[in-house]
């Protein structure tokens, strides 16, 4: 018998596609709500086709971008363009409870799907808008993707080395931080609806997700209005808090407070060091990185990694390998955690997946649905939804309705 879930009786019509609005839905999924998501009928979802890699081979083929954020969602296909396939989405609205979509600022709004025509027909619907800039301001208009929005967010001006050029994230960060976001905003939304029976309407955008997201680094520029340096692998707040060379590679150090540094100071047979004034606590830490990073760089050489990541994580100091992908998704502690699942696809293929790192005790994530090819569930959800017979499911394919 399966657990139950948090999110049972939830229905969602998701029109989003690529990262940002997939990322959440899929949350939802994985709570227990019924994801629907709505494809055109012949492309689907832009990732569908960002490959390779991909599983399987021919038609059956589904990308290892697609993958990642689609499971336990059915796919249905509809043709927005038309006005019998907006009838079909107006029907399923009646019985739904959020709507997401990532589409460029009034785009369903032009298909007389928008939030106000939608919550005359269900008031108490949560409608969810993705953007890259918001619904208003200067910049709504424009095209909102991962990579412009690290530039403009100022990620990338404190990325990379301090000697060099900006760098990126290399994952499409300011995406899965929306997702993140949207996901939060959603439920909020939904606890209010199920209080006063009111839906509301969320305005998300990337960029916003992203300043927020600079936490700690917008906060130093507000308070002092100096502009952040790119500090490479360095914390601007806390030293030691970096990666370091040992006599075979590098690895991560991170002294969090002053009792951890002077553990660490014991490990190094270098008492004088925490008794120095210059480094006895954190802001005079930050205020001497100059001087005190070479002297603990030099002493951190003469071992391998393996001595000191073993002898600091045994006196409580945070420390940590630098994995490659490979070496953190084969990382015995991950499969003990479960986090590393496997699925069958529509044509029977297995393909491991990351999957929930939600570990509720009561309402644990279930990975209930693959991945879905395109337009795997139209007939089984309009039939089940929508009463729809089988001559009417023809006729409408027929017509490139559905």
């Amino acid at each position: 018998m399966t657990s139950p879930q948090a999110l049972d009786g939830i229905r969602v019509l998701d029109f989003s596609r690529v990262l940002a609005g997939p990322t959440c839905t899929m949350l939802l999924g994985d709570m227990g709500a019924d994801v629907i998501k709505i494809e055109h009928p012949t492309r689907g979802d832009d990732t569908r086709h960002w490959g390779p890699p991909w599983v399987s081979d021919g038609d059956d083929r589904q990308s290892a971008y697609f993958i990642s954020v689609n499971r336990n969602k059915r796919s249905v296909t509809i043709n927005l363009k038309d006005e019998r396939g907006r009838d079909i989405i107006r029907e399923l609205v009646k019985s739904s409870h959020i709507v997401i979509e990532n589409f460029k600022q009034g785009q369903m709004a032009s298909f007389n799907l928008g939030y106000d025509d939608l919550k005359a027909i269900n008031p108490a619907l949560v409608y969810c808008s993705i953007t890259g800039f918001g619904q208003t301001g200067q910049y709504s208009q424009r095209p909102g993707y991962d990579y412009v929005i690290q530039a403009m967010s100022g990620l990338m001006s404190i990325t990379g080395p301090s000697d060099g050029e900006p760098h990126k994230v290399g994952v499409a960060i300011s995406d899965v931080i929306t997702g993140l976001f949207a996901s939060n905003a959603i439920l909020s939304a939904l606890r209010h609806a199920e209080r006063t029976g009111e839906g509301q309407y969320i305005d998300i955008s990337l960029l916003e997700s992203q300043i927020a997201a600079l936490v700690n680094i917008a906060s130093n520029f507000l308070v002092t209005e100096q502009t952040p340096p790119r500090l490479g692998n360095l914390h601007p707040n806390i030293v030691p808090y970096q990666t370091f060379s040992a006599r075979d590679g590098e690895f991560v150090l991170a002294v969090g407070n002053d009792s951890q540094f002077n553990k660490l100071c014991q490990l190094m047979k270098r008492d004088d060091l925490a008794q120095d004034p210059r480094y006895a606590t954190n802001p005079q830490r930050v205020a001497y990185r100059d001087e005190l990073v070479p002297i603990l760089s030099e002493i951190f050489k003469t071992q391998d990694v393996a001595y000191w990541v073993e002898q600091l994580l045994t006196m409580g100091i945070p420390a940590g390998l630098i994995n490659s992908v490979a070496q953190a998704l084969t990382d015995p502690h991950v499969h003990e955690r479960e986090l590393i699942q496997s699925t069958q696809l529509m044509n029977g293929s297995l393909v491991d997946i990351v999957g929930s790192p939600l570990n509720l005790s009561a309402t644990p994530p279930q990975l209930r649905y693959p991945p879905p090819q395109l337009g795997q569930h139209t007939d089984e959800i309009l039939r089940a939804l929508l009463n729809l017979d089988e001559a009417t499911l023809a006729n409408y394919r027929d017509e490139r309705i559905i």
